[in-house]
């Protein structure tokens, strides 16, 4: 049986085509550095250009490279969850693809991990130690969005956005299966989550090299809307519905077929929509509702999980 290795890399991409092959390239060199076993687990979030292509050319050429493709652009915060469901490793970091942060600090965040002391450890843009080739305009941007943050969450961190995270495996575990935020808040969502649950979140200073030639990258003024709304609805979730303190069901053994069923509230259209799949002539089945506001439903068959 294949040895697991002790870390796993998810390194999302999207269009990256023209640097990819190069930057796994230079990724796996500068982990081979560390001494420890390691697998880079490539996502490519469904590219228009060659990034598949030029990936898959580059696991071909080295077997700690794994490639797990979404076909279909879902975004940064699902493109990681892809990589978590395929990837092996006892410790979990996530690095952005176009490697403005050298792999080589993964080396940092390691040995603050194996401290003992912390579940989480993050690079960080605003450690008085950190070394930044960067915008201002990106860094004005980044201490606005940690005030933000503050003032909603409480968070004793200075940065969340950095593109340099590792988690202890079983953190991610017990946090991804609520996570809900697809793009750019990901980061702010898991944070929160694992500050709300008691996790010790530990910060370490970067070095961070601004490689792309855009001013603001691939941030525009849509996407810094959305980050704003999903950072909002990620303090509603958290501080007024008590969303992430709801237990999830456990499932010993899935069912062959699952109905699911998204809803608003309570209504008789969903009443008929239920009782007719209660009626299907198949022998393993389940309905799963998924309602703004919890209710019940007296058979077995049909799970009611308010989001």
């Amino acid at each position: 049986m294949e040895n697991k290795p002790r870390l796993s890399v998810i390194m999302p991409a999207f269009n990256e085509g023209e640097n990819i092959y190069d930057n796994l390239r230079e990724a796996a060199a500068s982990l081979e550095s560390l001494d420890v076993s390691f697998e880079i687990v490539l996502v490519d979030d469904g590219s228009s250009d060659n990034t598949l292509e030029e990936a898959r050319r580059a696991a071909d050429s080295d077997t700690r490279i794994r490639i797990a493709p979404n076909y279909h652009n879902l975004g940064k915060g699902w493109a990681l969850k892809t990589g978590f469901h395929r990837c092996r490793g006892e410790v979990v970091a996530f690095l952005d693809a176009d490697l403005d942060i050298p792999p080589a600090q993964m080396g940092l965040l390691l040995q603050e991990l194996d401290s003992g002391n912390h579940d989480v450890v993050i690079g960080s843009k605003l450690h008085p130690e950190s070394r930044l080739a960067y915008p201002f305009s990106r860094k004005l941007f980044s201490l606005c969005y940690f005030l933000f943050i503050k003032l909603l969450f409480g968070l004793p961190l200075r940065d969340t956005q950095t593109g340099i995270k590792l988690y202890r495996r079983e953190v991610l575990a017990e946090i991804f299966p609520h996570i809900l935020v697809k793009k750019f808040a990901f980061d702010v969502e898991i944070l929160a989550l694992a500050h709300h649950q008691g996790r010790r979140i530990a910060e370490v200073p970067v070095i961070l090299d601004f490689r792309r030639g855009l001013h603001w990258g691939r941030i525009r003024l849509a996407d810094i809307y959305q980050i704003l709304l999903d950072t909002l609805a990620i303090y509603y979730r958290l501080r007024v519905l008590g969303y992430y303190d709801r237990e999830l069901p456990v499932i010993d053994r899935p069912p062959r077929v699952s109905v699911v069923i998204a809803v608003g509230p309570y209504n008789d259209n969903l009443k008929e929509a239920v009782e007719a799949c209660l009626r299907l002539d198949y022998p393993d089945f389940e309905v799963l509702v998924f309602p703004d506001e919890p209710f019940d439903w007296p058979d077995p068959r049909v799970r009611v999980v308010a989001t």
